[in-house]
């Protein structure tokens, strides 16, 4: 069963308001053992830009592609260069993470050929080393304005709930596709590049409109976003994340009043590339920073991007555990904490360790294992674990299974949350029960006659 995005949102919503209520205790219950959950646990965790690396745990790529890839006209788009990328990181068993631009400062322009025919303006700039490579456009121009709603609406049709994809962020605006054009923005330099607030807002709800299933993050908490089903992504992660400056990602949540709103939508971003690598010294190397774990605890991120983990050899020794243990501790951590098993029904109680809930619809599927290992009957359930929150008493959930037919014998009854991309790493338990190879948790056996 796959529920829309905003169902799931709702469900989040649900599940904040009453995930705390205790359940009453019953001696039948059997408690289950922690023991952390892999680094490589899907849609969380530290990325790297796309590429086959071994170095370091991860779960998914980050890519960039400019738009003029796709875009040939103005209703016409050749998805070729996309699909070469999607398909060479879900071959890997990643799923991506990426963002369509126009301007990359030091890479040719992405705008669309036929606009720039059409003589869209374009400003020639030098700022970070860019040196006239891109050109920044009229953001204001109707031409492109449509276009960009154009291209929003294709790209939904085709790829909204996609497996291959884990997050889009929507990107298209301003340098980088970073929603900003500092210094040209009206007070570090006379000219304001940046499209006007309406223009804004008619791309934000028209990304709303486009993705029921997958999850989109823009680069900044504003008042044409606060009430849309998207999340954020901070991409001076651990350098300009903590209040108080006005500037910096937590404190533009709190300015916005959207602290909070980590609990239904995700938190992503990339930590500083300055920082990538010194971040994880001990003593901490880098000449400027912000506390790694504040910075987790303050938005409840579930990726970064943290190229330098995958480069060269990577991080060795006790600097790549501090790494993993980084990367652990984005996102969801989900254990079962005890489990009640009869010949008709199964359940479990389910709490969340981490620092975030896990943001996707995926089924739970229950099975019998026999004493020769073999999966001998598989049950699916309308179970959910999207939208456990942190901190809060476990969800209970049960559901009926029908053991009439096997034989007589003891078997092991299992679970498990298969990633819905064929090759895709499945969502590992943090119990001692896991194999994190199969995806399948043991919850306890019990004996058919």
């Amino acid at each position: 069963m796959r529920r829309s995005r905003r169902a799931v949102v709702a469900l989040l919503t649900a599940l904040t308001l009453t995930a705390g209520t205790p359940a009453v205790a019953n001696p039948a219950w059997t408690s289950l053992s922690y023991a952390s959950a892999p680094a490589d646990n899907p849609l969380k965790g530290l990325l790297p830009f796309a590429g086959d690396y071994q170095t370091f745990p991860h779960s998914m790529e980050w890519f960039y592609l400019p738009l003029s890839d796709v875009m040939t006209g103005p209703r016409k788009f050749d998805w070729a260069a996309f699909e070469t990328q999607l398909g060479a990181i879900a071959g890997r068993g990643h799923q991506g993470v990426f963002r369509f631009y126009l301007d990359y400062p030091g890479r040719p322009s992405g705008i669309p050929r036929y606009l720039l025919d059409q003589g869209l303006l374009t400003r020639p700039y030098t700022d970070f080393g860019n040196d006239g490579v891109s050109v920044a456009p009229d953001y204001n121009d109707p031409r492109l304005v449509a276009a960009l709603e154009t291209f929003i609406s294709a790209l939904g049709r085709r790829y909204d709930g996609d497996p291959r994809i884990g997050f889009i962020t929507l990107g298209l605006i301003g340098f980088w596709g970073e929603w900003h054009t500092w210094p040209h923005d009206g007070t570090t330099e006379p000219e304001n590049w940046m499209p006007g607030d309406d223009i804004l807002a008619r791309i934000l709800h028209r990304y709303e409109a486009a993705f029921d299933e997958t999850r989109l993050l823009a680069r900044y908490p504003s008042a044409q976003n606060k009430n849309l089903d998207i999340g954020y992504h901070d991409d001076s992660f651990a350098f300009e994340t903590l209040p108080p400056t006005s500037w910096h990602f937590v404190q533009r949540l709190i300015d916005e009043g959207v602290t909070d709103k980590w609990r239904r939508q995700p938190i992503g971003g990339e930590l500083r590339p300055e920082i990538q690598s010194c971040l994880w010294d001990q003593p901490v190397s880098c000449t400027q920073y912000e506390d790694y774990t504040a910075s987790v605890a303050q938005t409840h991120a579930s990726w970064l991007i943290n190229h330098a983990a995958f480069t060269g050899t990577g991080f060795t020794g006790d600097k790549y555990q501090r790494a993993v243990a980084g990367a652990k501790s984005l996102g969801y951590e989900l254990t079962v904490t005890e489990a009640k098993l009869t010949r008709d029904r199964v359940s479990v109680r389910i709490a969340n360790r981490g620092a975030a809930p896990f943001y996707y619809d995926w089924p739970v599927e229950l099975a019998a294992v026999d004493r020769s290992g073999h999966v001998v009957r598989r049950w699916p359930t309308r179970w959910t674990v999207a939208g456990i929150q942190p901190g809060e008493e476990p969800t209970q959930l049960s559901s009926r299974i029908n053991t009439r037919g096997l034989r007589p014998g003891r078997y092991d009854i299992v679970m498990r949350l298969p990633n819905p991309m064929s090759g895709g790493i499945p969502l590992r338990f943090a119990n001692t029960g896991q194999d994190t190879t199969s995806g399948w948790l043991t919850l306890g056996s019990l004996r058919a006659r």
